[in-house]
């Protein structure tokens, strides 16, 4: 124990935010220093990755839908968890290497989040993977205490934090107090199926084929849960799936609203079904503290509102809501030494 905190003096300690979409790494005392899609290009039918191993990330995600047929650029997680279990080795191998470098021979102990309603085979990939990519010693955080500290929410003290993290794979949505999850639920809608949303509209209404980086942007761009008070409108092209040939046609925010409604309303029954099942002393809190939001979803123009008419709460978006669960892991590094006994490692008993 004493050997494990004097190597931890030498050695480039990391929080790892291991997303659907993005993977983050925090270092300690150096905040987010890297930021990147969780996305690896490998050979076709192999689980090599190209370029020595380091086609991964913005350099994979430029190949995503665009690749010849001899290569796949691969979404190693899904819905929060590995589906992917050498793929996603490399890719954080890559990402550990980048960070780490030949800044200390000791290998770094890591701190990753993980989707608090994950099976014990499930944390058990994670571990092994952080593992063989060249970590020293694996704790795990649940994705909600990380987002809820990385967003300064009491979460230790003894009162009721709430918070709906909406990420890429998975919404997780938890009521916290003395640090700890009282009641949490994890629904696999999120951003990925927003985007899935879209692309089925238009080829519903459209005849027309979009890319799901295509898809993405046009939800940042004009994707909005509640009526704005200027609607917008965007040009969008694909392929026509009558002609087969390349067209280009303009969309609003009204109709991308419509066909982002049934994502949206699972992610809102599941905030409600949380709150149903709240102890009334904690409920009785949050009519003070609401609800806080982080996660890329929570840049969704007016999906706050959506809430808050949903469950008469105050609702809050975080600051850098994308980055909530990076910081919180950074947090859960500094305070390694007192924390780690509330974390789970390849130790204990999963």
């Amino acid at each position: 124990m004493f050997m494990d905190t004097v190597l931890g003096w030498f050695s480039l300690d990391m929080g790892i935010d291991l997303g659907t979409c993005n993977t983050l790494v925090c270092v300690r005392g150096d905040g987010i220093v890297l930021n990147e899609p969780s996305v690896v290009a490998v050979k076709k039918g192999t689980n090599k990755v190209l370029q020595n191993g380091n086609a991964v990330g913005f350099v994979a995600k430029e190949m995503l839908g665009k690749t010849p047929g001899s290569i796949s650029a691969i979404r190693p997680l899904k819905d929060g968890v590995i589906s992917d279990f050498e793929i996603t080795e490399a890719m954080l191998s890559y990402f550990l290497r980048k960070v780490h470098g030949r800044r200390g021979l000791i290998r770094p102990r890591v701190v990753i989040s993980v989707p608090s309603g994950i099976t014990a085979v499930e944390k058990r990939a994670v571990l092994d993977s952080a593992e063989r990519a060249g970590a020293r010693k694996v704790y795990l955080v649940q994705e909600p205490m990380a987002a809820g500290i990385g967003a300064g929410l009491p979460i230790t003290e003894p009162t009721a934090s709430m918070i709906v993290d909406i990420g890429g794979g998975t919404t997780e949505v938890a009521i916290m107090s003395l640090a700890d999850v009282s009641v949490r639920e994890t629904v696999r809608v999120a951003g990925d199926d927003m985007d899935e949303s879209i692309i089925n509209h238009l080829k519903r209404t459209y005849n027309l084929l979009v890319g799901e980086s295509r898809s993405e942007k046009i939800k940042i761009e004009i994707g909005s849960a509640a009526p704005l008070d200027k609607e917008i409108t965007m040009e969008v092209s694909g392929r026509d799936t009558i002609s087969g040939l390349p067209r280009k046609i303009v969309i609003t925010s009204e109709e991308i609203r419509e066909c982002l409604k049934e994502p949206i309303s699972q992610i809102v029954d599941a905030v409600t079904r949380t709150l149903e099942r709240a102890e009334p002393e904690l409920a009785a809190d949050l009519i003070d503290n609401g609800i806080c939001l982080a996660g890329g979803g929570a840049l969704l123009r007016r999906i706050d509102v959506v809430l808050a008419n949903a469950t008469g709460l105050k609702v809050t978006v975080a600051d850098d809501p994308l980055t909530c669960v990076a910081r919180g892991t950074s947090v859960y590094l500094e305070n390694l030494e007192i924390w780690k006994d509330t974390l789970e490692t390849d130790e204990t008993n999963m």
